[in-house]
């Protein structure tokens, strides 16, 4: 038996190391575009992409002013929301782009990203609207989503305010561009709906990094202030 001891001390040894010299898959965490870009599948047949993201106290004031969906129901506490991930191209974008993919995206895969987009719903259109163009699978599709989400890092001006605030279109690009290192003003385009933040729409190439795009910007509102009315 003594005879035995040293190799098992030596076995032990190489296990141990073994274990510790393993090297783990990065994590993304929401901000962090080094792993982000790493691991985003890369689309096809489009230039770019907009995160298009919703001021949702405007889109309730406008839909559910009841507060009947989980969107809108009091006490939500909603903000930025993600409207969709939009295929683009340098002039106009494709949509509704034939595919052997499904149609309907099924519960079990739509559930997973309520937390960005929260209706099944509105889900179910940006897959065939814009999903569809993305050379994608659906699961793919969410997940670059996800990923382009986590890419970016909203500043504390973009919080739900608990009454209306009144900002400048250029603050809130500059407090965007402040807080996403890489990000330019002319990667941001700010929306409006009379004189409310209505979305806040950034561009990124296909592995994620923020990029200009001048045909989105053209569409940006043209009042120097925005309204950003109150959450639930």
């Amino acid at each position: 038996m003594r005879r035995l001891l040293p190799a098992l001390f030596v076995a032990a040894n190489l296990i141990g190391c073994s274990d510790q010299n393993t090297e783990k898959a990065p994590t993304a965490t929401k901000g962090d575009s080094a792993n982000t870009a790493a691991a985003v599948p890369i689309g096809s047949g489009f230039d770019f992409y907009v995160l298009s993201l919703s001021w949702s106290p405007t889109w309730c004031g406008d839909n559910d002013p009841n507060g009947k969906s989980s969107q809108c129901e009091a006490g939500s506490n909603r903000g930025v929301i993600v409207h969709g991930l939009w295929p683009q191209n340098e002039k106009g974008y494709p949509d509704f782009c034939p595919t052997r993919q499904s149609d309907r995206v099924p519960s079990s895969l739509g559930k997973q990203y309520l937390d960005l987009i929260p209706s099944m719903g509105l889900i179910g259109h940006q897959w065939r609207k814009h999903g569809t163009c993305s050379g994608l699978s659906q699961e793919d599709y969410f997940a670059v989503t996800r990923s382009a989400w986590n890419r970016l890092a909203l500043p504390p001006e973009l919080s739900p305010p608990r009454q209306q605030t009144n900002l400048s279109v250029n603050a809130i690009e500059v407090a965007l561009v402040a807080k996403n290192p890489g990000m330019t003003k002319d990667a941001v385009a700010v929306t409006c709906e009379g004189n409310r933040l209505e979305e806040i729409r950034i561009c990124f190439d296909k592995s994620l990094n923020f990029r200009s795009c001048p045909a989105v910007d053209r569409q940006a509102c043209r009042k120097d202030n925005v309204s950003l009315p109150p959450a639930p």
